[in-house]
């Protein structure tokens, strides 16, 4: 190997550790912001939902510099294999946090819309459960993707069913506190959207786990068997 295919060969893996380092970072913020909204919401502070909504900047430019590199990558490197899918994959998987950052501001802002009239009505142990549940399948999924882990991957796409019946569970029960209370509805409104917005992150972590399989095996699961 020559000394100049040595230094491309060099600088090509250099920025491929680059970039799973941008992606773990993106990562930990939007971990955080979603830790941070529900606890808004929980505890009634609205200083932690402000920190979600003007962190929110962060984790957009970390989405730009994320694809900057993976686009240089791209066209410079000129990848095969593996590391094409798993380029292309982070360019998709920092859109999806980029997404699971937006949903964390909009818990954030329903929080901050919830006076305390409606504090009795939140159903905080199903809506503790649900989001628990949301965020680990998101950090597993961002592990199986950047380890390159089909199992969990999978196991990830397994659990979003989980999730889908808590979050039909806690709508009903919603309905049903709204028709037995037309006092509560305004506030139950601010609750459905908070539980939807965790129902999407849990779906994007479903997305990020079938990239995660894609990756490892070149096969796609989306919209297929995910056993």
């Amino acid at each position: 190997m020559s000394t100049q295919t040595e230094k491309a060969y060099r600088h090509f893996h250099e920025q491929l550790e680059k970039l799973t380092q941008r992606l773990l970072d993106m990562s930990r913020h939007a971990e955080t912001a979603i830790d941070l909204a529900v606890d808004s919401l929980l505890e009634h502070d609205p200083d932690q939902a402000r920190m979600v909504i003007s962190g929110d900047r962060a984790l957009d430019e970390l989405e730009l510099e994320i694809e900057h590199i993976a686009v240089s990558l791209l066209a410079l490197q000129q990848p095969m294999a593996r590391d094409l899918r798993f380029v292309i994959g982070a360019i998709k998987l920092s859109s999806d946090l980029e997404r699971v950052g937006d949903h964390a501001v909009n818990i954030a802002e329903a929080a901050l819309r919830l006076d305390t009239d409606g504090v009795h009505i939140l159903p905080q142990p199903a809506i503790a459960a649900i989001a628990a549940d949301a965020r680990l399948m998101l950090v597993d999924a961002i592990d199986a993707f950047v380890r390159s882990d089909p199992s969990l991957g999978r196991d990830v796409c397994r659990r979003d069913d989980v999730v889908d019946e808590k979050h039909d569970s806690i709508f009903a029960s919603i309905e049903q506190q709204m028709r037995g209370d037309p006092s509560t509805i305004s506030a139950s409104l601010q609750l459905l959207l908070v539980v939807r917005n965790i129902e999407r992150v849990a779906d994007l972590a479903t997305n990020i786990a079938e990239d995660a399989v894609y990756l490892a095996e070149g096969r796609t699961i989306k919209h297929a068997e995910r056993l």
